[in-house]
């Protein structure tokens, strides 16, 4: 017997092993979330009443509290705050920034600081420019083209690619690591543009390192919105001898406390193997972080809300995390594991909603072949919500320091093609969400949850033991 044909006969026998109660259960969940679902009441409040989340800030403790109040109210087993040290950066004032031909000429241009930052010196800085189309480029140039400039990194995302998150993973590095490099060299300050799909006027904003460098050779990074960024390059090719000017007061303050928010229902058979489902309560300050991560936010607390509803008795431990500081830090999430693994918890599966408030088009799940299998076996389950995409692949940030060999993560996957327009920008507002496509990712992750409450995960084989 081929292996393809082992394969499919094992999802076959599956699927048989699935009664017409998960159907009929997995209807009821979907039905419940539509009709009477709460993850856009939920988002409507933590976007147009708390607002933007940035890690340390004021609206991210107001956040904190606001989830745990309304996880109390779902008269969950438990509720609780687990303390986390994060960073704090702080933007200041709002940037500007012009492009300037000759003395008095100039273009005003829209940018935003890049997280971390430091700010340009006393007044702003203003420098010739060097156009490269990513680090290699940068690289190759060497010093003597970069020193004394402002380094404008160009390189856009790949269009041609259907994963917008592999097109986005193909030139991120530029606004990460663009400063760091370009400040080896002697640049003077760094623009990059943003990490967007379509043209518009909105510069998007994310993490930046500086790794190692001494504080007296940091300097400062903005990010350009695309429409500008094609300005600028064009501008440039006509006239190599332009200045660009920008001047911003962002700085990093101390480390503070603040917390992961954590809900449990106990589970009534396994209450020691629990399944953790979750999204990061902070964002960026530009929009409201509707889309990132708002919207996992409450889709992950509509989880364990729908189970309730739908008469669902979970058979193990089932909790809801709204990590804090994924954006600039990862510390809520390393600490919740931490924690697990200092206490012993058999986390046996997890699954994070990081990627946008749209349509839900599957998953993709970093497990064993076994485990693959199983799921796999569950897909038609899913086919009247068309929910199609089940792939081995990443899963999520938050969710990712959890994974062991023999358990399970996951992440949820919305169609993508606009979630760059808003990603770290903003726009991303809560009027960007769409109510039905909200509330469809909260069934579906909840269905999941379902099954792998009701069926567990496979044990880990000998033989990918050996492969691993």
């Amino acid at each position: 017997m081929s292996k393809y044909t082992f394969l499919v006969l094992m999802i076959f026998v599956s699927f048989l092993a699935y009664s017409q109660t998960d159907q009929e259960q997995i209807d009821k969940i979907y039905k419940t979330s539509l009709t009477n679902g709460k993850s856009y009441e939920w988002l409507d409040y933590l976007s147009n009443q708390i607002g933007g989340r940035l890690s340390g800030s004021l609206n991210a403790e107001k956040a904190v509290q606001w989830g745990k109040e309304e996880l109390d109210k779902l008269g969950l087993d438990k509720v609780w705050l687990q303390p986390v040290m994060v960073p704090k950066w702080v933007r200041g004032n709002p940037e500007y920034a012009y492009i300037e031909t000759t003395p008095g000429n100039t273009t005003p241009v829209n940018i935003c600081a890049l997280g971390g930052s430091m700010a340009t010196p006393f007044g702003g800085l203003k420098a010739n420019l060097v156009e490269v189309n990513g680090i290699d480029e940068l690289k190759a140039l060497g010093e003597n083209q970069v020193k004394g400039k402002i380094v404008f990194y160009n390189r856009p995302m790949d269009e041609e690619l259907i994963n917008t998150f592999q097109s986005y993973g193909g030139c991120v590095d530029q606004r990460y690591s663009g400063a760091l490099e370009a400040a080896k060299l002697g640049a003077l300050g760094v623009i990059v543009r943003s990490m967007n799909l379509r043209l518009d006027d909105f510069p998007h904003t994310g993490s930046m390192t500086y790794d190692d460098l001494p504080l007296d050779k940091r300097i400062p990074a903005a990010a350009i919105s695309t429409n500008h960024a094609e300005l600028l390059s064009n501008m440039l090719r006509l006239d190599k001898s332009i200045q660009f000017y920008f001047s911003q007061s962002c700085r990093q303050l101390k480390d503070v406390q603040s917390y992961n928010v954590i809900g449990e229902i106990t589970g009534s058979e396994f209450p020691n193997e629990y399944i953790v489902v979750g999204g990061h309560l902070d964002s960026w300050d530009l929009g409201d972080g509707a889309h990132d991560d708002g919207a996992g936010i409450v889709q992950s607390m509509d989880v364990l809300r729908l189970l309730k509803e739908s008469g669902v008795t979970p058979k193990r431990s089932i909790r809801v995390v709204l990590f804090m500081n994924e954006e600039n830090g990862l510390r809520g999430a390393k600490k919740y594991a931490e924690e697990a693994k200092r206490k012993g918890e058999n986390h046996v599966f997890a699954l994070e909603s990081d990627s946008g408030g749209f349509t839900p088009r599957g998953f993709s799940f970093d497990c064993s072949d076994a485990n693959f299998s199983q799921v796999l076996g569950w897909k038609p389950l899913f086919k009247p919500y068309l929910i199609h995409y089940f792939e081995k692949g990443g899963s999520g940030a938050d969710v990712g320091p959890l994974k062991k060999d023999n358990n399970v993560v996951a992440g949820l996957r919305p169609d993508s093609q606009r979630y760059f327009d808003y990603h770290h920008a903003a726009n991303d507002t809560f009027d960007a969400v769409n109510k039905r496509e909200l509330e469809l990712g909260a069934a579906t992750m909840t269905s999941l949850v379902y099954l792998y409450d009701k069926y567990g995960v496979n044990p880990i084989t000998s033989t990918e033991k050996l492969k691993d």
